[in-house]
């Protein structure tokens, strides 16, 4: 009986800990409320994605996501708008230039 317990804990810890990071792979559409960020980019608010879900993955960061997914992994829902939206663009645009594309 503890070793199910044990295991139960375990396995909330790890769940708990998959928080959804936005992809840099896509940092040239953040913020740029075209639409055209993929699920798992960054975004800034629901007009960047072409899901048109932006969500807070409960860390103060947009996450792209298809909305049966918008609450799943610790997200906070469709609808995030970034308080820190300047930050983020101008990080996304560095990252754009580290990648060179």
């Amino acid at each position: 009986m503890v070793r199910i317990t044990l295991a139960a804990v375990l396995a909330f810890a790890v769940t708990s800990l998959a928080l959804v990071q936005p992809n840099n792979a896509g940092a040239r559409s953040v913020g740029n409320g075209q639409g055209e960020q993929f699920i798992t980019g960054g975004c800034v608010n629901d007009a960047d994605c072409g899901s048109a879900c932006c969500a807070n993955n409960s860390q103060g960061l947009g996450v792209c996501s298809a909305e049966a997914a918008a609450l799943q992994n610790d997200k906070q829902g469709c609808g995030f708008v970034d308080p820190k939206s300047a930050a983020t663009i101008a990080a996304a645009k560095a990252q754009v230039a580290k990648q060179g594309f």
